[in-house]
């Protein structure tokens, strides 16, 4: 088999683990929901989505430095840079989890406030409710230290590595979500077994690191070469990371205080049905990343144009089937689904919404093309000025045409991250070569001023 072939057969499995990645959670959480259900009660199962939501968010927020972790760990794997390999890992598990714990303190205070809004003092849930919340804000540094694990086995392409042991922790948190409540009858329990499950999860993975990457040491440390790399480029990566969680909450806040929660109910729905466009593609995709890098380090143009337009035929392929798959059986599945009342509601968003979807689908092989090639704030330009004109334009043309106004708005923000195409061609069509590592860092910290 031909070197090319090997890579191209690599980059497939690494595209089906990453898609396996992205759908094997959100798939237990549907089959374990009935189960849960039934032996929470609404109350508890309620207060179980938050706590999951807490850990998803808080670990979000945590971890936004796993790129610059991929980034600079697949350079130096490229240029056989050892030691800059362990110090760039090192120094990510200290970032992650000094934010880790920063945002862990500050939710284990807020808790009590935030269980006294949650649930009434009548209900005999607080304790629960506050308990369940603290110990979802221990998991928040666990998460990132996991993350730094899957982001570095990623940086050296072997995404089921990645996918293995944390796809297995987390089936199995799940599993316990649907037999401990029927023992024990509290939310505290499943977040006690996840919290032990997930922190064992983590000792495995670091085990697997150290195997890796032939290191007696991996404990969290702040180089202050490589940190200030790492700051340099991570920080746009973070913002990315950040504004990406508040623009996709954001619309449906908009129409819960416009419409009330009928009106968020219809155009959720029609969300939920079109994220798979956007989340498979990127999922999917994501190896172009590191192998970016690679080829980036190594001073391969040639290769870097040629993954490029391989990544960017593929990511048109998807979103197009992607699209027309929703389109053509959306309306029936939300009939089934939803019922026939809010399916007719449905029907004049999801067209609008499925196409914004696709337009932000389109942008994610120029997205993870340009992190490669180290212009992540060119990229966190567009994606902020995407996001803020999509905020501005939303209040208006809610009040103008309604919840069909805020769809349409969600559309100003695809075809804008999509611009990161022109900045890219520009910079694969000049001659300028890759700087070697001795400059590295001071390049990234030059791009960040």
């Amino acid at each position: 088999m031909s070197q090319r072939a090997a890579n191209l057969k690599n980059q497939i499995s690494n595209a089906i683990f990453g898609v396996l990645d992205y759908l094997a959670y959100p798939l237990g959480m549907l089959a374990i929901a009935p189960l849960a259900l039934r032996s929470l009660g609404t109350d508890r199962y309620g207060i179980w989505m938050i706590a999951v939501s807490t850990i998803s968010t808080g670990a979000i927020v945590a971890s936004g430095f796993g790129d610059a972790n991929i980034r600079i760990v697949a350079m130096q794997r490229a240029t056989g840079n050892h030691e800059n390999v362990i110090r760039a890992v090192r120094s990510t598990m200290g970032i992650h989890l000094f934010l880790g714990c920063a945002l862990a303190i500050a939710g284990w205070i807020l808790a009590p406030m935030a269980a006294i809004k949650l649930v009434s003092a009548t209900s005999g849930l607080r304790a629960d409710c506050l308990w369940t919340l603290r110990i979802a804000c221990l998991l928040i540094p666990v998460r990132a230290i996991e993350s730094v694990c899957v982001s570095t086995q990623r940086a050296y392409e072997r995404y089921g590595s990645a996918l293995r042991i944390s796809a297995i922790a987390r089936l199995v948190c799940l599993a316990c979500a649907g037999v401990l409540p029927f023992i024990a009858h509290t939310v505290v329990s499943i977040l006690v077994a996840t919290l032990l499950i997930s922190a064992y999860g983590v000792w495995l993975q670091i085990a697997q690191l150290r195997t890796l990457l032939d290191a007696d040491d991996l404990l969290p440390a702040l180089d202050r070469e490589t940190t200030r790399a790492l700051l340099s480029f991570g920080v746009f990566a973070w913002i990315q990371a950040v504004s990406g969680l508040v623009f996709g909450q954001l619309d449906r806040l908009i129409a819960g205080i416009a419409f009330g929660a009928a009106a968020v109910a219809a155009y959720s729905i029609c969300v939920q049905m079109s994220q798979p466009i956007y989340g498979l593609v990127a999922a999917g995709l994501h190896f172009l990343f590191p192998r970016l890098s690679v080829q980036h380090a190594l001073d391969d143009r040639a290769g870097v144009r040629r993954t490029v337009l391989l990544g960017f035929c593929a990511n048109l392929l998807i979103v197009v089937l992607g699209a027309s798959v929703v389109l053509a059986f959306g309306p029936a599945i939300l009939s089934r689904l939803a019922g026939v009342e809010l399916a007719h509601q449905c029907a004049p968003l999801l067209p609008v919404i499925v196409w914004s979807t696709a337009f932000s689908g389109l942008g994610v092989a120029g997205a993870y093309s340009m992190l490669a090639l180290g212009r992540a704030k060119t990229l966190t330009c567009f994606t902020l000025a995407g996001g803020i004109l999509m905020s501005i334009s939303m209040s208006w043309l809610a009040r103008r045409y309604g919840l069909q106004g805020m769809a349409w708005s969600r559309m100003l923000y695809g075809p804008i991250t999509c611009m990161v195409y022109i900045p890219l061609v520009v910079f694969l069509n000049s001659r300028s070569k890759c700087r070697s590592y001795s400059a590295f860092s001071t390049a990234l910290y030059e791009e960040a001023q």
